[in-house]
C-alpha cells in the first residue's frame, strides 16, 4: 500500500534495478497511480516527462547507513545517500509522503497545511517589507539632503535581508505546492518588486571598494549572517568594511548609484560614468549642466534630464520627510 519512486533513469539507477519490466510510457497522474498499485518502484525518466520503468526491485548496498525503519523508507533513504536522484517513498497507511536526496529527508505536507503557512509567511513578508519601505525611503530623503549615517545604512541591509529571508520561505513552499502555489507566487513577485537591485545598489554605494566582485563577496558575506547576528547592527557594518567598533553615528556619503537608477531614461553606462567622474552624490547635486555635459555620452538634453530628475527628487524627498 504506497509507492517508491524514483526521478532519473540514468545507468547508475540501473545497476541497482532488478527485475520488473521497460515501460518507456509518457508519464500522467493516472498511470503512475496505476502502476503503484503493483509492488516494486517504478523509475521515472530525470525529468519526469516519462515513465520508464516499472514493478522493479531495487537493490542498493545493504552497508549504506538509514535510520528509517520500513522497508520501503529504508530502501529510499540509501538509494538516495548511494545515488545522486530523488527518491519518492509513499506510504498509504501513514498517509504520509517523504523525499530523500543524498542526505537529505523531506517529509511533504498537504495542500491545506502548505497554503495556510504560505498564507501566513506572506503575512509576514508584507509587515517587513512595509518597514523596509519604510526605511529605504528615510534613507533617500537623508542621502538627498547627505545627513546619512551608519546606522541609516545598516538599518536598511538589516531589514532587506530579512525580507530575502522570508521570501525563500516562501519560494519553498511555493515549490512544493506546485500549481497550487500560482496566487501565492503573484503576491510574492509584487511584494519583492526591485528588492534584489535595490539591495544591491545600497551596497555599491557604501561599500569602499565598488567593484562588481567586491560587492557580491559583500551580499554573500550578508547571507551567510546567522538571525541572531543580522540583528546585531556591528555585524552588519562589518560587512561594509567599516571598522568593528564603528561609530553608527558617524556620516557616510552615497556613491549615488541607488538614486540615480530612479532617474527615468538614464542608461547605466552614464550612472557608471557619473559616478567615476563625480565620486560622491553630493557632488553630481551640486554639478551644473553645462558640467554634466563634459561626461562622455552625455548631451544637454540628458543633463536636464538628469539635474531635473535630481530635483523632483529632492522634493519628493522633503515632502515624505516633512509632509
Amino acid at each position: 500500500m504506497g509507492a517508491l519512486v524514483i526521478v532519473g533513469d540514468g545507468p547508475e539507477v540501473l545497476e541497482i534495478c532488478s527485475g520488473g519490466f521497460l515501460l518507456d510510457a509518457e508519464f500522467s497522474p493516472q498511470r503512475l497511480s496505476e502502476l503503484a498499485k503493483m509492488d516494486g518502484a517504478i523509475i521515472l525518466a530525470g525529468d519526469a516527462s516519462r515513465i520508464a520503468r516499472a514493478n522493479v526491485h531495487l537493490v542498493p548496498s545493504p552497508h549504506v547507513p538509514t535510520s528509517e525503519t520500513g522497508t520501503r523508507h529504508r530502501t529510499a533513504e540509501r538509494v538516495a545517500r548511494s545515488i545522486d536522484v530523488p527518491v519518492i517513498a509513499v506510504s498509504e497507511d501513514l498517509a504520509a509522503i517523504t523525499m530523500y536526496r543524498g542526505d537529505a529527508k523531506h517529509p511533504l505536507d498537504t495542500v491545506v497545511r502548505l497554503l495556510g503557512r504560505a498564507n501566513q509567511a506572506v503575512s509576514t513578508l508584507e509587515r517587513y517589507r512595509s518597514r523596509l519601505d519604510a526605511v529605504t525611503n528615510a534613507l533617500t530623503a537623508l542621502e538627498v539632503e547627505d545627513l546619512v549615517t551608519a546606522q541609516d545604512v545598516v538599518s536598511v541591509l538589516q531589514r532587506a535581508e530579512m525580507v530575502r529571508r522570508i521570501c525563500d520561505e516562501v519560494e519553498g513552499y511555493i515549490t512544493q505546492l506546485g500549481t497550487d502555489g500560482r496566487m501565492v507566487h503573484l503576491q510574492v513577485e509584487e511584494l519583492m518588486g526591485n528588492l534584489e537591485d535595490e539591495r544591491r545598489m545600497v551596497v555599491q554605494d557604501y561599500l569602499p571598494d565598488d567593484d562588481p566582485a567586491s560587492v557580491d563577496a559583500a551580499l554573500a558575506k550578508l547571507g551567510a549572517i546567522d538571525t541572531e547576528r543580522l540583528l546585531d547592527p556591528t555585524e552588519v557594518a562589518a560587512v561594509l568594511l567599516l571598522p568593528g567598533n564603528v561609530d553608527l553615528n558617524a556620516e557616510l556619503s552615497p556613491r549615488g548609484y541607488r538614486l540615480l537608477r530612479k532617474i527615468p531614461r538614464l542608461p547605466e553606462s552614464a550612472i557608471s560614468r557619473i559616478v567615476g567622474r563625480y565620486g560622491y552624490l553630493a557632488k553630481v547635486m551640486r554639478a551644473t549642466p553645462e558640467d554634466l555635459e563634459g561626461i562622455q555620452g552625455m548631451e544637454a538634453e540628458g543633463s536636464r534630464t538628469l539635474k531635473e530628475g535630481l530635483e523632483r527628487l529632492t522634493e519628493s524627498s522633503i515632502l515624505d520627510r516633512f509632509g
